[in-house]
C-alpha cells in the first residue's frame, strides 16, 4: 500500500523516517513528481530502478541542499560551476561534473561523471533539510513513460511498487531540469529545459547545444516520455485528417479544419504550454481515442525544450506515411 503523504510536518517527518530505512517516495519538484531515495544507499539506489523498470546503466540526478555540498559528490568543481549554481540553484538546473571517488557507480550508470542538482520546491527542500543527506530522485513513473507532474499521476502508475508520495500538489515547471555538462573543456547543455542558452550565456563565456561524445544523462533517449497510446507529432497546418476511421485525440494551439474525437486546447505560450504539457499527455492516454496527435508549436528559441519533450514522446507522422489515410 503506497501512502499519501500531506505537506504537514508530522508527514514530512513519516516520508523522512521511510528514507532512512531505505524506502522509496515520490516527492514534489518544480520540474516533476521525482523518486527519491537514500543516495548513499545501494539497496535504496537499487530499489529506484526495480520500481521504474529503468536500465542499471541509465544514471541517476542526486539532488542536494545547497551548493555547498557539490565537493562531496564531484571532484574538482570547476569555477563555471560555481557560477551557475550561484545565478540558478535552487532550480530547474542540473550540473554534470566529474564524480567524487567515493560516490557509488550505481548513482553513475558506470561512468565517471554525475548529474547534480538543488531543487526549488519547498517540499523537496524541507526533506532534504531533514534527511541530511543527498536524494537520488528520477521522474516518478515507469521508465520511459509521461513524467508525472501530480501526486495522482504516481500513484496511478506506481502504487504497489513505492512507499509513499507526497502530495505538493501540480509541478509549477512541469518539465525536467535542464542539464548542462561542465566535466570537459566546453559546457554543453544536454538537455533543454526551462533555463535556456540565453539564460546560461549571461554566466558562460561560451555554451553549446550538443550531446556529442557526451556522458549518458536521463532523459535523453530517441523515445521517453511517452504515452501508451499511439502518439504521433503533426504539422501545424496538417490539411487532411491522417488515420481514417481512428478516434483522434488532439493537442494544439488553434483548432484543426478536419474532425477529431477530442481536443485539447495548448497555451500559445511555451511556459505555459510546458507546464500542463504532461498532465494534458495523461489525460489524454487515459481517454478512448484511438491515437494521439500533437500539432508542432512554433519552431522558435523559446519552445526548444518543448520540441525535444514532443520529439521524445512521439513518432513522426511523415514515418507513417504508409498508414496515413485521406
Amino acid at each position: 500500500m503506497m501512502l499519501h503523504l500531506t505537506t504537514c510536518a508530522d508527514d514530512l517527518d513519516i516520508a523522512v523516517n521511510l528514507l532512512r530505512a531505505g524506502k522509496l517516495v515520490a516527492l514534489p519538484t518544480e520540474t516533476v513528481y521525482g523518486l527519491a531515495a537514500d543516495a548513499t544507499s545501494a539497496g535504496a539506489v537499487r530499489a529506484i530502478f526495480h520500481a521504474k523498470g529503468r536500465p542499471a546503466d541509465h544514471p541517476l540526478i542526486v539532488h542536494i541542499a545547497a551548493a555547498e555540498q557539490l565537493p562531496v559528490w564531484a571532484d574538482q568543481v570547476p569555477e563555471a560551476a560555481w557560477r551557475l549554481a550561484s545565478a540558478f540553484w535552487p532550480g530547474p538546473l542540473t550540473l554534470v561534473l566529474p564524480v567524487a571517488p567515493a560516490v557509488s557507480p550505481l548513482l553513475t550508470g558506470g561512468q565517471a561523471t554525475i548529474a547534480l542538482r538543488v531543487p526549488a520546491h519547498p517540499v523537496f527542500q524541507a526533506v532534504l533539510r531533514r534527511f541530511g543527506r543527498g536524494l537520488a530522485a528520477p521522474s516518478a513513473n515507469p521508465f520511459g513513460r509521461i513524467s508525472p507532474t501530480t501526486a495522482a499521476h504516481v500513484q496511478r502508475h506506481l502504487a504497489g511498487r513505492i512507499a509513499a508520495v507526497v502530495d505538493g500538489g501540480p509541478c509549477p515547471v512541469g518539465i525536467e531540469s535542464t542539464i548542462v555538462d561542465l566535466s570537459g573543456d566546453q559546457p554543453r547543455i544536454l538537455r533543454p529545459g526551462a533555463i535556456t542558452i540565453g539564460d546560461l550565456a549571461r554566466y558562460l563565456t561560451r555554451v553549446e547545444a550538443s550531446a556529442m561524445a557526451a556522458p549518458r544523462v536521463p532523459g535523453t533517449l530517441a523515445s521517453h516520455y511517452a504515452p501508451r497510446t499511439p502518439c504521433y507529432r503533426i504539422p501545424p497546418d496538417l490539411p487532411e485528417a491522417p488515420f481514417a476511421g481512428q478516434r483522434l485525440g488532439l493537442l494544439a494551439t488553434r483548432p484543426v479544419n478536419w474532425p477529431v474525437a477530442k481536443f485539447w486546447p495548448m497555451s500559445a505560450n511555451p511556459e505555459d504550454y510546458a507546464r500542463v504539457l504532461y498532465s494534458t499527455l495523461h489525460q489524454a492516454d487515459a481517454s478512448d481515442c484511438d491515437v494521439l496527435l500533437i500539432a508542432l508549436p512554433p519552431d522558435e528559441p523559446a519552445w526548444t525544450a518543448v520540441h525535444d519533450r514532443i520529439r521524445r514522446a512521439t513518432r513522426s507522422l511523415l514515418m507513417e506515411a504508409g498508414r496515413v489515410g485521406h
